[in-house]
């Protein structure tokens, strides 16, 4: 017979439980996972092993980062609002300050030779990473031809057409959703929507006109900063760039590593505030960093700001820049959570769900194989050219620019993460020594 569970915890003992993952959630969602589930289901017991796994499930189904809202249920389930608020945002807000800290230093500072040794070995690294994570998500949800065709077709369109990313997400939305209609059997990752629930019932219920309230103020609270800003008449480009990350927060689905293909098409091609290369750095500073990596969005965000503050003063534009990227990238989650999580047994068995999801995570691998095609020419050649012929948008390396020093760390980092099975840090950190030493000359490859 098993041990009684523990009484719920005082809001003070979780917040200084949720203050300590906030510190130590590195190593991506799997890892965030995972820590969140010893010290929660194992050391702490507050939480019991099927609905923990009951609600990694349901946070799966939502856009924004799942670890975050993770957090974010579980909070909710021992204090209510006021829990998951402080679950969330101690999840999010020490990565969120080390990572501001590191822009200002990144956009002060980027031109120093010290600098550039350093991220030369990381952008290595990365590619590496972003590949481990394509063969991770591919093994899962790239099961039968339907799922096969759909992550072509969403690499196609990206690659070679410069498609919306919202677009390649609808699409597959209303793929799987008439695939589910007619052909169920081919999307069997679907079948997962028929899986028991566990026995217990919801925490806390739920009824139309609290999910109104919810929904009400929540995009109230979404709107704020922007609301603040056209009240004032000022600051046109900060609700620019409101509304486009705004637009990421509901189409995120997939990881981090999804909306980074949207947003290397669109930040840095259309918008121009940031270079390809520069992209690259902020996805390194993120990978060093606790939470998140969907908080590589605030260096995007704190670099637009700075380069568009116009009149204000560019350290200014660019802590606005942050702020308000990281405003309106997870307030939604909060919303997602406080408005689902009452529902969160039912929606398991939603079948029309678990398909337009299941198609959706099988275009998110083409997805995020295209970010690693995109990055790998902007890694291991220093000239890149676009050709545009009608509807055709395809970037085409320089050959005669090829990096052999460049691609000899993609080797190196690629042999660490998939035969060594070497951890983030390691492969971060090895790769920033090797590349260092390349950078100097001490091989003969620059």
């Amino acid at each position: 017979m098993s041990d009684p569970a523990p009484p719920a915890p005082g809001f003070a003992e979780a917040l200084k439980v949720w203050l300590r993952i906030g510190f130590l959630s590195f190593g991506g969602p799997a890892g965030q996972i995972a820590l969140m589930h010893r010290v929660l289901v194992e050391e702490r017991r507050w939480i019991s092993e099927p609905r923990y796994l009951h609600a990694v499930n349901f946070t799966m189904l939502l856009p924004g980062p799942e670890a975050m809202q993770l957090a974010t249920y579980v909070g909710w389930t021992l204090h209510g609002v006021r829990g998951g608020l402080a679950a969330g945002l101690c999840f999010i807000l020490p990565g969120f300050l080390v990572l501001t800290a590191l822009s200002i230093a990144y956009a002060l500072f980027q031109a120093a030779a010290p600098l550039e040794t350093l991220f030369f070995g990381l952008k290595a690294a990365v590619l590496a990473i972003i590949a481990q994570a394509f063969w991770k998500i591919g093994r899962k949800s790239l099961r039968g031809r339907f799922a096969l065709a759909l992550c072509a077709a969403a690499f196609i369109a990206l690659f070679a057409f410069n498609a919306p990313f919202p677009a390649v997400i609808a699409g597959a939305a209303l793929a799987g959703l008439a695939a589910g209609r007619w052909r169920p059997g081919w999307l069997p990752a679907a079948a997962d929507a028929d899986e028991a629930a566990p026995d217990q019932p919801p925490v806390r219920g739920g009824h139309g006109l609290r999910a109104l309230r919810v929904i009400a103020l929540g995009l109230l609270i979404w709107a704020a900063p922007v609301l603040v800003l056209a009240a004032a008449g000022t600051g046109g480009d900060f609700i620019a760039i409101a509304a486009f990350f705004s637009k990421l927060a509901v189409v995120s689905f997939g990881g981090a590593y999804a909306v980074l293909a949207y947003v290397a098409q669109d930040a840095v091609l259309v918008h121009g505030w940031l270079a390809p290369g520069e992209m690259l750095d902020g996805l390194a500073l993120a990978e060093t960093t606790p939470g998140p990596l969907v908080l590589v969005l605030v260096f995007v965000g704190f670099l637009a700001g700075f380069r568009e503050s116009g009149a204000l003063d560019a350290l200014y534009g660019g802590l606005l820049g942050a702020f308000i990227t990281g405003w309106v990238t997870f307030v939604p989650c909060f919303l997602w959570i406080f408005l689902g999580a009452p529902y969160v047994e039912a929606l398991r068995r939603v079948r029309a769900l678990a398909a337009a999801l299941s198609a959706i995570l099988a275009s998110v691998a083409g997805v995020i194989l295209n970010l690693s095609v995109w990055f790998a020419l902007h890694v291991l050649f220093a000239d890149v050219q676009r050709i545009e012929a009608g509807p055709l948008r395809i970037a085409l390396p320089g050959w005669e620019s090829f990096d052999p020093g460049a691609a000899l760390l993609v080797l190196a980092a690629l042999f660490a993460v998939f035969r060594l099975k070497a951890g983030i840090a390691v492969t971060l950190g090895g790769c920033a020594l090797i590349g260092a030493l390349i950078h100097t000359g001490l091989f003969g490859l620059v």
